[in-house]
Order: structure tokens, then C-alpha cells, then sequence
């Protein structure tokens, strides 16, 4: 079923495949993803390819200074029936979807930002003291432009703590830019065509949960994780030089959960420390809170990620109780 999907959304999507693996295993994850790019590389493509090759329902909210949380989560409005009597009934907003496409997430204010975090943490809004559940599944896509920062808010970490992945999305190469031409400017545009549903998806997520992570990988997700801590009891170099505040424990877990699928599309049904090391920068980049320094000299948190994980040993599997 996975190449199933990657064969249909190839269709539409040309190159990119790594940013389209880590979309279809945060999906398979039960995942949000935050995708970072340039305007025109095909970000909202890729999403509105995915939902029609899940047959998902897909709504697309375009993220403004002036959008209002209610307009995100919906609102009570007055009504009146055929007898005269008048009420107040909740209109849903455009969140009450399955796949949501949260378009240039960061020009919103932090009020209407924060809406999102109930929905993608709980898969459910409160509206006037009344919670309404989201249908499963249910993701969050979210882009942003990434030089292009006047009027716009940063999300601030809670928000991006929710996000499984942060992708980035590159300028594609001279061979993808050719073929991108050949398929778009001609008499005919080629369509993805659905090839699951969403109970083959929520399938798919369980079947991820019951892949296996012996205890020695297990220790190396939480050292993983301890490492980019600088006041931890055993910090990385670069953690202690470059970071003031470390990834979280959500984000142990979508280093672990990310493994798992990871293995499981690669065809194994147990996850390795190379499954963990494949998905860390994806999973990490977002989560750690680099200090002064590393503004000053221009360091990223892509580099401090990866000389984390070059760092940290492997734990051996007789010794990861230890």
C-alpha cells in the first residue's frame, strides 16, 4: 500500500522524495507536519495530492494577519426554524476536516495560531464551553515561507513541539524543473487517483504501533534526547555550546514512532538506532531553542542535530537497562 500511495502521488509530485516519505510516514505516524519552502515547490500540491490519493477530506485555510480563531474552529450563530423560534447552533469551521492545510501558518496572529493546538493535540475544538471531536484520521499541514519574515508571527515552541516532522522543501533540481514542465504545460495535466481510504490509513497507524523497539534502541532515543539538553547530566558539544533549551519528550516519542515506521516501510518489523538516526533531523530541528551564540554566528539547528547524533554512541543491547 505504501508504494501503492508514493506511485500515485508520483504522478503529480515530481522529485522531492524525501520530503514525500517524511509526509507519508508522519501520516502513517498520525502525525502534523510543518513543511518550509520557497513559494512554487510545490507544497500545496504535494498536500492536496495527498488527500485526494488518501480520499481524505481536504480543506485549505489561507493563514492572514486579520483571521480570527473562530474563523479557524467555527462559531455559535443564530438561528431560526420554520416556526419562528430562534437558537444558537455551531457552524464548524474549515478544521473540521481530515487533512487541513494550514497555509503560511506563521502570518496569523498568536491568538489565532493557538487555535490549532487543541485540534492537533486532542483531535477536538471547544467552542462556548462544548468540545466537538475531530474525524480520524486527522493532520495538519502546515507551510511557511522561510525568507520571506516581514508581517509575519514565529510559532511559538509549544505550537511546534505538536508538529511530528519540520520538512524542508528545496528548489528542484535541473532534471525535475524539465520534467515539472513537460507535465504541466502540455494538453494534459496528470491527476493522483485515490488508492486508500480512511480506514486503510488508521489501519496503516496501528500496524505501526506494534512494530517492535528492543531496549537498547529505546536508550538510544532517550540519550538521543538527553544529549541536546545543555544543563543535562550528559549534554552533546553542541548542545551545550549552541542551545539554550533542548527537544522535549513528545519529541522522544516521535523519534521512536517515526523509527517505526520507518522499518516498517522499508520493509523489517522491528526498528533500529538507523531507523532513529534517519529520522532525527526531521523530528529534532524544530524542537530545540538555540541561545545568542548561535544567532550571532549564524549556526542552524540542522547542524546542532546532526553533530548530536554523530556524538551519541549506540547503546549496546546488553547494556541499555544499565
Amino acid at each position: 500500500m505504501y508504494q501503492r500511495i508514493r506511485q500515485e502521488l508520483g504522478r503529480v509530485v515530481v522529485g522531492h522524495d524525501e520530503v514525500v516519505e517524511g509526509v507519508l510516514l508522519a501520516v502513517f505516524c498520525g502525525g502534523h507536519v510543518l513543511l518550509e519552502g520557497v513559494p512554487g515547490v510545490g507544497k500545496t500540491l504535494l498536500v492536496k495530492a495527498l488527500a485526494r490519493v488518501l480520499a481524505l477530506k481536504f480543506s485549505r485555510i489561507q493563514f492572514t494577519p486579520d483571521l480570527m480563531p473562530a474563523d479557524v474552529v467555527g462559531t455559535n450563530v443564530l438561528v431560526q426554524d420554520p416556526d419562528g423560534r430562534r437558537s444558537l447552533a455551531f457552524q464548524p469551521g474549515p478544521i473540521f476536516s481530515q487533512i487541513v492545510l494550514a497555509d503560511e501558518i506563521n502570518r496569523a496572529t498568536p491568538k489565532t495560531q493557538s487555535a490549532l493546538l487543541e485540534a492537533m493535540q486532542e483531535y477536538a475544538v471547544t467552542v462556548a464551553g462544548v468540545s466537538y471531536p475531530l474525524e480520524r484520521p486527522f493532520f495538519v499541514l502546515a507551510t511557511q515561507n522561510p525568507i520571506e519574515m516581514e508581517g509575519t508571527y514565529p510559532l511559538p515552541e509549544a505550537q511546534l513541539d505538536r508538529f511530528l516532522f519540520k520538512l524542508r522543501v528545496p528548489f528542484p533540481d535541473t532534471e525535475s524543473v524539465v520534467e515539472i514542465l513537460e507535465r504541466t504545460t502540455g494538453s494534459r495535466v496528470p491527476e493522483a487517483q485515490p488508492v486508500a481510504d480512511a480506514q486503510t490509513v488508521l489501519r496503516m497507524q496501528a500496524l505501526v504501533r506494534e512494530v517492535l523497539a528492543a531496549p537498547h534502541v529505546q536508550t538510544y532515543v532517550a540519550r538521543l534526547v538527553e544529549a541536546t539538553h545543555p544543563q543535562g547530566p550528559r549534554p552533546a558539544r553542541a548542545a551545550r555550546r549552541w542551545v539554550r533549551y533542548g527537544a522535549s519528550p513528545r519529541g522522544a516519542q516521535a523519534l521512536l514512532l517515526a523509527a517505526k515506521a520507518r522499518a516498517l516501510v522499508h520493509g523489517r518489523a522491528h526498528a533500529s538506532v538507523e531507523d532513529v538516526r534517519a529520522v532525527a533531523l526531521p523530528a529534532l530541528r524544530h524542537r530545540l531553542l538555540l541561545n545568542f551564540e548561535a544567532d550571532a554566528e549564524g549556526v542552524e539547528a540542522d547542524q546542532v542535530v546532526r553533530d548530536v547524533v554523530e556524538e551519541v554512541p549506540e547503546v549496546a543491547a546488553a547494556s541499555a537497562g544499565t
